[in-house]
């Protein structure tokens, strides 16, 4: 046998034991125990599942090596670059690659890779099931994904870069009213037929379902692989093995599918970068955002983050000059605006709201809801929190609500379970009801609704506009599209539905963004960063300007970001950002680790760590509200929890993570268990 001993990295999700072992290999597993497949091995005395990283000559084990015990499928589900990806973002993320290859590759199913490729193995041109010559289709694809970057400064260079397979990295800012998701497809399409890899990320399935639903224009249902979490486990196993074998070309979904092993990779494309739900909950808590510029860093793909708004983190890279801006010129962009505004803008504005002054729905909102209803358009009304009355207080001291149980936060059920003023207020930790309520301070009995949900506005706009349809999109209730018809969709941020229409994807006539304070006023970093988007993403579904599409937000025009919106101003936007990021030595001009457990379970650690050159230490203080508390704490122990903010310059993020990686191993050794998490770059800080 010339390679007789095989490295593995056992799959434990242990600090100290993720590591690479040498094994020998059994000559009947010679020939199938290749690297990057998965193979049992006898660890510690019990069986444990290991990925094969490479066959070697001799050990440096001085001792007789164990044998491998079973190998589990012949099929190489990770690809050399692969494992080099994961080595990096471990070290960036001071994670585990055990984690992160657990996350990336699905457990093996039986019975679907018993089933095969799809098609009886045909390749990915062949998938393709229509009536319709191929070469119209190519075609048709190339044109559309250059009329898609046509209005663009060098749209048509970045286009042509990616068909050759250049690296190019963009953030497209696509314009007001576009429907990004059809734009991404069409390039990602003409890409695809023209033989190379594609991987689309969206942030949650309904935008997944409008890549699919775009790129079907082009291509065949059975071409298209979606890999999210609503697949089973052996859906999920089968795509992942048409990808890995090469059969998969065209890859679309969430943050599950940022790992994916395309071959030939050669276009990466993530809409709504900044959005949340592209960070993955689970340690090592990667961003997908960060994923894709990695990987398109390794592999040379091109790159676009698409859509309206841009973070701190891509105008840092573009000022760096790792990321081109693709913008439109400014006329054009004037040209697809609607009309955005706020209150105070003008004297007539000022008069009519004296004689309302409060009003959560001021009057220009409801001039604007009718103008849209009257030209037979929908309009959106666009509300930060689901629910009826989601935050109570008392209707004397102004107390807030809490919970006799948990001292959790108190609100008003929505409709069907006794919502309205007179209702019992539940609990949203416990479901506990408090049938007489009784302010602790005061002794009063009075509630006041402190903040309005969904389904409160609602009501008041179904009083408003007695006859018009309302429809309400939050929480597990979220509409996916509504008709282009004179109705009111009364929708969370983030669950906004699609307007059809005859002539393809359609617009709102009128948009009514209404309590911007709770946005602007969380205890977040990345507050007024996150309200710009969710305020841009909402009007960028508004008819232009000059077909009377309408957008107003219930603030104060003086406000920096108020005005960032009514100027249509990303890139601006994220200029200010950014250098107040510096100013204040935040990410992502600086790089924090947020380490949070007790106060033992932190000096541990400590003691453990060797400090990067710069470094800063913040706290500990008490775990911020809001954030979950690490594993084995739970909410008895809540006041124990702590949290200390290490804070390095930029360019010593990599030696953050890798001593933090070792500390955590070097503490494990010691058998320290008390509750610990290391989160690099949080989406929260406090």
């Amino acid at each position: 046998m010339k390679y007789p001993v095989a490295r593995v990295l056992p799959l434990l999700g242990i600090s100290h034991l993720d590591r690479l072992f040498d094994y020998s290999v059994p000559e009947t597993m010679d020939a199938d125990a290749q690297p990057g497949t998965r193979v049992r091995i006898r660890f510690s005395g019990r069986l444990v599942d290991a990925m094969l990283i490479e066959r070697r000559r001799h050990s440096d084990h001085d001792g007789s090596l164990s044998p491998l015990h079973r190998l589990v499928s012949p099929i190489q589900v990770m690809p050399p670059d692969m494992w080099e990806l994961v080595n990096h973002l471990a070290d960036r993320s001071a994670g585990l690659r055990s984690d992160i290859i657990r996350s990336a590759i699905p457990p093996r199913h039986a019975a679907s890779e018993k089933a095969g490729l799809f098609g009886g193995g045909k390749d990915w041109e062949d998938l393709y099931g229509s009536l319709v010559p191929l070469d119209e289709l190519k075609t048709a694809a190339l044109k559309a994904a250059r009329e898609a970057v046509a209005a663009y400064a060098h749209g048509d260079r970045f286009l042509q870069a990616a068909l050759d397979g250049r690296a190019a990295q963009a953030h497209w800012a696509t314009l007001p009213g576009t429907d990004e998701a059809n734009s991404l497809a069409a390039v990602a399409s003409s890409i695809a037929w023209n033989g190379g890899g594609v991987l689309l990320l969206a942030p949650h399935q309904r935008a997944v379902d409008r890549l699919t639903t775009a790129l079907r224009q082009w291509m065949g249902s059975s071409q298209i692989l979606r890999l999210t979490s609503a697949e089973t486990a052996g859906t999920r196993y089968r795509r992942f093995m048409s990808i890995v074998l090469g059969q998969g070309r065209v890859v679309v979904g969430t943050r599950s599918a940022a790992l994916a092993p395309v071959r030939n990779l050669q276009f990466i494309g993530v809409l709504g970068e900044s959005d949340d739900n592209l960070v993955d909950p689970r340690a090592p808590y990667l961003h997908s955002r960060g994923i894709a510029k990695a990987r398109a860093d390794q592999s040379g793909a091109a790159l676009a983050f698409v859509g309206p708004h841009r973070s701190a983190e891509i105008q840092q890279w573009v000022e760096q000059g790792m990321v081109f801006p693709l913008e439109a010129p400014r006329a054009t962009v004037s040209a697809a605006m609607p009309w955005i505004r706020a209150l105070g803008e003008t004297d007539l504005d000022r008069e009519r709201e004296a004689l309302a002054p409060g009003a959560r729905i001021p009057d220009v909102a409801f001039r604007a809801i009718r103008h849209s209803l009257d030209n037979e358009r929908p309009a959106l009304v666009q509300v930060p929190r689901r629910g009826y009355a989601p935050a109570l207080t008392c209707g004397n001291c102004r107390t807030p609500v809490r919970c006799r149980r948990c001292n959790g936060p108190m609100e008003l059920p929505p409709d069907g379970k006794g919502s309205g003023p007179g209702a019992a207020p539940t609990c949203r930790w416990c479901g506990f009801t408090e049938q007489l309520f009784s302010c602790q301070e005061c002794g009063s009995h009075r509630l006041r609704m402190s903040i309005v949900g969904h389904d409160r506005t609602a009501e008041e706009l179904g009083k408003a506009f007695p006859g018009v349809r309302i429809v309400p999109s939050a929480g597990d209730n979220v509409v996916a599209s509504v008709p282009h018809a004179p109705l009111i969709v009364v929708a969370t941020t983030g669950a906004e539905p699609t307007v059809e229409h005859s002539q393809g994807s359609g617009l709102y006539g009128a948009a009514v963004l209404l309590d911007p304070w709770i946005a602007l006023g969380r205890e977040d970093l990345r507050a007024q960063e996150t309200a710009l988007r969710q305020w841009m993403d909402a009007a960028a579904r508004v008819y232009p300007r000059d077909e009377g599409g309408t957008v107003v937000v219930a603030a104060d025009s003086s406000l920096t970001t108020v005005q960032q919106l009514v100027r249509w101003d990303p890139a601006g936007a994220a200029r200010k950002e950014l250098d107040s990021r510096r100013e204040a030595h935040l990410p992502p001009a600086a790089v924090v680790a947020a380490v949070d457990g007790t106060s033992g379970s932190i000096a541990e650690l400590l003691q453990q760590w060797e400090r990067p050159e710069g470094s800063e230490l913040l706290g500990p203080v008490p775990l911020p509200p809001g954030i979950r508390l690490p594993h084995r704490l739970d909410r008895t122990q809540a006041a124990e929890a702590r949290r200390l903010i290490i804070r390095v310059p930029h360019h010593e993020g990599m030696a953050l993570g890798r001593s933090l990686k070792t500390a955590i191993s070097t503490r494990a050794i010691h058998k320290h268990t008390a509750p610990l998490r290391v989160v690099l770059d949080p989406v929260r800080i406090g």
